[in-house]
């Protein structure tokens, strides 16, 4: 009894050790200053505008007629390389002004997903596919009428296919309407622990560009909305701006060209790096989530199934199992008597420890550099429960190997194998999509219930275990350990009362 209680405390103290440990690494610091969108949502808003005020209702129409890219060079001191990031961005963009986090309706091309209208940072509603050529441009047409913006496309300029309408409320009588251009991160080398990541950026000629309605001027402003003078350039390795460039860093190094526009004769060439996008953890280095700072669960997770396992193999190697029986003849009800105690136990310790990690944690964090996504309390809460649920359904499956295998080495070890090595090797050497096979199957998928920002299909973030992504919803995952649990405990049961001690 005493060597159980010593696990307990040290899986709290492993989890709450680990979670607020002052070297844990991150990117942006409490100063990181996200800018937060219309929903509440912390966002990444940057990119080059060319636009004018639109006061009340207009139409802005636009041929997209070509739009290419430089990714990094592949080597120090190269140029930069020709091609385009899968969700580069270009078109017709209409928002509340341009401060960062606004509200905002547009419709776009993009590098490899087609004509897309998308809104508010999260909302992503897919057009035709096919990418933009020279024999193949398309036509982009944004029609606003109070606070709902109607997105339409068209191969020729003649026939126009709806996309599709929104409303954006807050949307003041004189918004900010024209052209933009952005482009995110580049990503190659995807693996478990992370990859290389670097910006790109992209350039669209537009053409044929022309407006309707309520235009109160008729010069257009660029702008890099979200871009400062302290901005290195986006591609190669050139120096960064100088003071007195031009906001965005529009000095570009050798071989490369920098965010900006230049009229022509009816349109723009436009050239843009950033993202109009949720703000996702490892998506660009934006910081930490919650879920990375209980990173200690599987150390916790250690001390709990030997607990559960030596809460029956040591009966048996102490000759204890006869008394047990003794006092309490009716195998299954001994075994769920056991089975609840440790679960209950290990609950209230998990929940405890979980606590204190999210709830004191981020703040630490934020105090030593480590920038920390905040949540909703219910997420919160939610993450803080499953934590413990987590631990006491994978005790349980650990009482249920050491009822079945009655050495307390060996059951350990298979406990150990099932919910504890699959998350370790998923988080450090294992491919993304070995990882996630291993997290979709085995106990250790249970760790989903940890997650707690949310995936965007229209964001190229680093969705992996080590920056706090599964592969399965939080429930989801804490099901498939409880159907292993169940199963194991169920054939313990069987077996319990079939052979002799």
């Amino acid at each position: 009894m005493r060597g159980w209680l010593i696990g307990m405390a040290a899986a709290a103290a492993a989890i709450v050790g680990l979670g607020l440990f002052p070297g844990m690494t991150g990117t942006c610091g409490s100063g990181c200053g996200l800018p937060v969108g219309p929903e509440g949502e912390e966002v990444t808003d940057v990119f080059t505008f060319v636009h004018r005020p639109l006061a009340g209702d207009g139409t802005l129409t636009v041929r997209v007629a070509s739009l290419t890219g430089e990714l990094p060079p592949d080597g120090p001191g190269k140029d930069p390389q020709p091609g385009l990031v899968p969700w580069a961005k270009a078109g017709l963009i209409v928002r509340d002004g341009t401060k960062q986090g606004a509200t905002y309706a547009a419709v776009m091309v993009t590098g490899a997903h087609g004509v897309r209208l998308q809104h508010d940072y999260v909302h992503d509603r897919a057009g035709k596919p096919g990418a933009v050529t020279e024999s193949a441009p398309r036509w982009l047409r944004l029609t606003r009428a109070g606070d709902v913006v109607t997105a339409l496309e068209s191969a020729d300029g003649t026939s126009w296919t709806g996309i599709g309408t929104v409303r954006l409320k807050g949307l003041p009588a004189t918004a900010e309407a024209g052209l933009f251009v952005t482009s995110p991160m580049f990503v190659e080398g995807v693996g478990a622990a992370g990859a290389t990541s670097a910006p790109s950026l992209a350039t669209a000629g537009f053409d044929h560009l022309t407006t309707t309605g309520g235009w109160q001027s008729a010069t257009w402003t660029t702008e890099r909305v979200g871009g400062t003078a302290d901005d290195p350039h986006p591609i190669g390795s050139g120096p960064p701006p100088e003071p007195g460039d031009s906001p965005g860093g529009s000095r570009a190094p050798a071989g490369g060209q920098a965010p900006g526009a230049e009229q022509t004769a009816d349109g723009f060439t436009v050239s843009g790096s950033g993202d109009i996008a949720p703000a996702v953890a490892g998506a660009a280095g934006l910081g930490t989530t919650i879920s990375q700072t209980l990173v200690g669960t599987f150390a916790g997770l250690v001390f709990v199934v030997v607990v559960g396992a030596m809460t029956m193999t040591g009966e048996y190697r102490r000759g204890l199992i006869r008394t047990s029986l003794a006092a309490a003849p009716r195998r299954g009800a001994a075994l769920a008597a056991k089975a609840t105690v440790l679960g209950a136990v290990t609950f209230v310790v998990g929940v405890a420890a979980a606590a204190v990690v999210v709830t004191i944690g981020p703040g630490l964090l934020r105090d030593n550099g480590v920038y920390v996504h905040p949540v909703s309390t219910a997420t919160e809460l939610r993450v803080i429960a499953g934590t413990g649920a987590l631990l006491a359904v994978a005790a349980v499956l650990a009482l249920a190997f050491g009822v079945l295998l009655r050495r307390g080495t060996t059951a350990v070890t298979l406990a150990f194998v099932a919910t504890v090595l699959p998350y370790l090797l998923s988080m450090t050497v294992l491919p993304v999509a070995a990882g996630a096979w291993l997290l979709r199957v085995t106990p250790a998928a249970a760790f989903a219930i940890q997650q707690s920002t949310p995936q965007y299909a229209q964001v190229e973030g680093l969705y992996t275990p080590a920056n706090g992504f599964f592969p399965l919803t939080p429930w989801s995952g804490l099901a498939v350990l409880l159907a292993w649990a169940t199963a194991g405990l169920a054939f313990a049961a069987y077996r319990f009362r079939r052979r002799d001690v």
